[in-house]
Parts: structure tokens; sequence; C-alpha cells
């Protein structure tokens, strides 16, 4: 294993952020390479704490001879938003200088060629931040580790990678994977499988391309056990693809979670401001017309209570660790059955 430090710097005399990067050799040029990165969302720790324990076992896999394709590994991709903290509170989601999503805003290549991007010596220190986006371009699979508020464990797949990408679902026992389409925000997953539809066949390679953005449910589903849960579907999915060698690990069965079209999800914006109080939570199957929460926006006063209603039958997929809300923003990810009235193609929040 070989670590360095990619420094990047600040906006300001004096200021610069580094985080390491790690990457493991692989011994058959042939085989599949794979770029893996977590806290984007600097908050965000499942995937961070996964890593952590996937550390030995890559150790251990390349001590023996077993890694075949390359591996990068940043267990902590947002120095930045690591550092942001205000009144006390992390803000690791917005980059307070620019107000602009950590996740947002990366550069959509028409190819998979770090040369065309574009000179960002001048533009910001989160600009320079995502033009790191050089470190994953290439390789074959490239997994993004973030979590939800409060949910199940999901993934977001472009349809191009639909039903290839079917055995790492199952590798690494998530529970819904929603398809999606466009990208005109400039997502990190958009940067890495975008550079791809538009070039020949052979270079594509979807049948073997992995690109996902993992939701490991909650901000605060951070233990040892999940973590090695975690680590240990992460490992599933790399042997399984063919970047590590192990006979031990057993081909994952048929994915047999949901499959929703990101055009089905329901976000559900609240119509007072007030607490939350919950009647579901994520897995919970709904009909249409169920309850799925009560806003208390006047607490003792007559009519100081409205109802919220599912728009028609699904699942809950998130809902909001908060339970204060304003007016407008989203309770929750209802994932229908049928396309949504508040259909989108693109992301589904800022």
């Amino acid at each position: 294993m070989q670590k360095t430090i990619e420094r990047i710097a600040g906006d300001s005399e004096g200021v610069a952020y580094e985080f390491p990067v790690f990457r493991f050799g692989g011994t058959d040029k042939a085989a599949p390479s794979a770029y893996l990165q977590a806290a984007l969302h600097a908050g965000e720790l499942p995937g961070v704490v996964a890593i952590d324990a996937l550390m030995p076992m890559l150790a251990r896999a390349e001590a023996e001879g077993r890694i075949k394709g390359a591996i990068t590994v940043v267990p902590w991709a947002n120095p930045i938003g690591r550092a942001q903290y205000h009144f006390g509170e992390h803000q690791g989601r917005f980059n307070l200088g620019t107000r602009t999503n950590f996740n947002r805003a990366f550069p959509l290549l028409a190819a998979p060629d770090a040369k065309l991007l574009a000179d960002v010596s001048l533009g910001g220190a989160d600009r320079r931040l995502k033009k790191r986006v050089e470190l994953s371009l290439g390789n074959d699979i490239v997994l993004d580790l973030h979590c939800d508020d409060e949910g199940l464990p999901y993934i977001y797949i472009h349809t191009s990678l639909w039903p290839h990408m079917a055995d790492c679902a199952a590798a690494m026992g998530i529970d819904a994977v929603l398809l999606w389409r466009e990208d005109s925000s400039g997502t990190f997953e958009g940067a890495s499988i975008m550079p791809y539809q538009n070039v020949p066949a052979s270079v594509a390679r979807f049948d073997r391309r992995v690109a996902t953005t993992v939701e490991y449910r909650g901000m605060l589903d951070v233990d040892s056990g999940l973590a090695a849960s975690d680590a240990a579907g992460l490992y599933r999915l790399l042997v399984t693809r063919g970047v590590i060698q192990d006979p031990s690990v057993p081909k994952p069965s048929s994915f047999s979670g949901a499959v929703v079209p990101l055009e089905n999800i329901e976000m559900m914006p609240s119509p007072k401001a007030g607490a939350i109080l919950y009647d579901v939570k994520p897995g919970d199957r709904v009909n249409k017309g169920d309850r799925l929460a009560t806003i208390v926006h006047a607490p003792g006063e007559a009519g100081g209570r409205t109802e919220v209603f599912a728009p028609q039958s699904g699942f809950i997929l998130t809902r909001r660790s908060r339970r204060i809300i304003r007016a407008g923003e989203d309770l929750l990810k209802f994932a229908g059955d049928k396309r949504s009235a508040d259909a989108r193609s693109g992301t589904l929040e800022d």
C-alpha cells in the first residue's frame, strides 16, 4: 500500500487543506480497477467507518497477493467541509464561502480524459477540490459513499448501468436502487459516468463499469457493527467484479430489493412549519391516503395540527432526522409505485 497526501491551496495566504490517498497496486493489468471515497459531504460518516473497517481486509489481500486490479481509497474526501463549523454545528454539505453543495458543480466531461479538465488554479479552493475528480477517472469501479438523514441503505445508478450492476447491489446488501437518466448539476457520480455516454462501446464497457452514490442509511448510523457489515459488502463487490481474488467469498444471490425510477420519488414538502410527528419509518409500506405525518404548527390551538397523507402507494425510503421543519421543506423521500406528479429527473434536493 502506498499513502500520499493531496494538498489543496486555500483562498488566503497560510491556508491549505490536505487529505490522504491510499493506493493498492494490482497484479493484473487486465483486471478492473476501483476507486472508493467517503464523506464528500464531510459530516456523513457511515462510509468513513466502513472504509476504516475495509482497509485491514485490503491490506491482508495485498499481503497475500490477491489484489488483481489497482484500488484507490480516499477515506475522507473533503477536508474543506471537514473543517467547517458554524456556532458549534458542523457544516459539511455546503461550502460556506460559495454556498455550493460539495456534491455539485463537478465537471461533466465529454470523455473520460483528465486533459479535458479546466485550469482551476484561480477558481477557488472548492473548485480545486472538485478537480480531484481526476483521481477517479479511468477506473472501472467508482463508489462515492454517503448517507441520508434516516433511511434504508440505497444506491443511485444511471440507467446505462442497469441491470449490469445488479450483482453489485446484491453484494452490498442494499435495500433499494434509484435509477436516474440526467445530471445537469454535476454530481460526483455524474462526473464519473456521464463521460462514458458518448464514447465507443469498447471504451464505455458498461457491462463491467460501476459508478454509484451509496447512501448508507442515516447520519447517526455510525457504529462498529454496521461499519463491519458495510465493509464486508464493499469487499464482496470487489471480489465479485474481479478486483480481488478470494474463493472464500460466494457469488452474491440475485438482487431482491426495490428498483425505483427517480421519477417515482415523492419528496413530500411540508405544508406548515412546526414539529413533525411521524407515523411511518424507513421501510414501511403504505397505501394511497395513509397518514405519513402530522405537523404541529400551532400547539394547543384548534386547527393547530396539519396531517400529511400518502399521494400514492409505495414505501418510505428516508425521513428527516430533525423533527423541526419549515414550510416547503421536504418531510421524507417516498418511493411511489407510479410516476410522481412532481417527477424530478435530476437531483432530488439541494
